[in-house]
């Protein structure tokens, strides 16, 4: 059976295999749509233990709110070809509504929950993996449940899907609010939500180093123990969201801005492509 380069073009769409491996595939299947597909996808298969070593350093962040659930999830792959392509970010859409329906806890198993078809999240990541030919990673999902979650997606390149993502749990409806502090959470990176939330012995361990920075810099011993103190409480405000100065008017905390809306955050992710 014959095949035109229109046939060759409509695989490759499908598929995003390269076009030689379209031709290919044509070629064995006699022109056999198909089973051209089908061939495309078992010789992608049979690469996926290859892949397994190489680094995925690119790929997007997806995520969507719908009443009081946010959810969301980071989909690596190796390239940013791949990254803009139609077919890895129909994927990603595939998975987060499939995250939507099971709300699952972790990757173990959110990756075992099966799809309509009976196909399991982990067997059409797989599948992606072999039609793109690149290794293609699901690395962190989010769920946030029972109270207004606020979003924002950001591109760090016009031509790329969004690659930095935060969801943002509050305690009553400020969404306009909450979509501020997203915002304000994807350029300063908390690591917490209040000061209270850090671990004792990383507070000691900033504070050890203070102590000794501040030794080595030769400073008075007498002014070493409020030197420290200083430090440490800076620390603490760098890594607690309430304590950071707010994004859009330094001269208010984001606490106060919390405060003003009349609500309160109660939890929040931030996942960027990479980090």
């Amino acid at each position: 059976m014959a095949y035109t380069a229109e046939d060759v073009k409509r695989l490759r769409e499908a598929t995003a295999a390269g076009m030689l491996d379209c031709k290919k595939a044509l070629d064995e299947a006699d022109g056999d749509y198909e089973k051209a597909v089908e061939i495309i996808r078992v010789k992608g298969l049979k690469g996926v233990t290859k892949r397994e070593g190489r680094t995925t350093s690119n790929g997007l962040v997806i995520a969507k709110t719908e009443g009081n659930l946010g959810v969301m999830l980071e989909l690596n792959c190796e390239t940013d070809f791949v990254a803009k392509g139609d077919r890895f970010q129909e994927l990603a859409a595939e998975l987060l509504d499939q995250l939507v329906a099971t709300k699952a806890a972790d990757i173990a198993s959110f990756s075992a929950t099966k799809f309509s078809n009976g196909k399991s999240v982990q067997e059409v990541i797989d599948e992606g993996n072999a039609t793109l030919g690149e290794k293609i990673e699901l690395r962190r999902i989010a769920v946030l449940d029972g109270s207004p979650v606020a979003l924002y997606l950001h591109r760090t390149s016009p031509d790329l899907p969004p690659q930095l993502g935060v969801l943002v749990q509050l305690a009553s409806d400020a969404l306009e609010a909450g979509k501020d502090v997203a915002q304000h959470i994807a350029a300063f990176a908390p690591s917490f939500i209040r000061r209270e939330d850090i671990p004792a012995d990383q507070i000691e361990s900033e504070r050890r180093i203070a102590e000794e920075t501040a030794r080595n810099e030769g400073k008075p011993e007498a002014s070493i123990s409020k030197i420290v103190e200083g430090r440490v409480t800076g620390f603490v405000k760098e890594v607690s969201l309430l304590e950071q100065a707010f994004a859009k008017d330094a001269k208010k905390t984001v606490q106060q801005i919390i405060d003003e809306a009349k609500t309160a955050v109660s939890a929040f992710h931030r996942f960027k492509v990479g980090q």
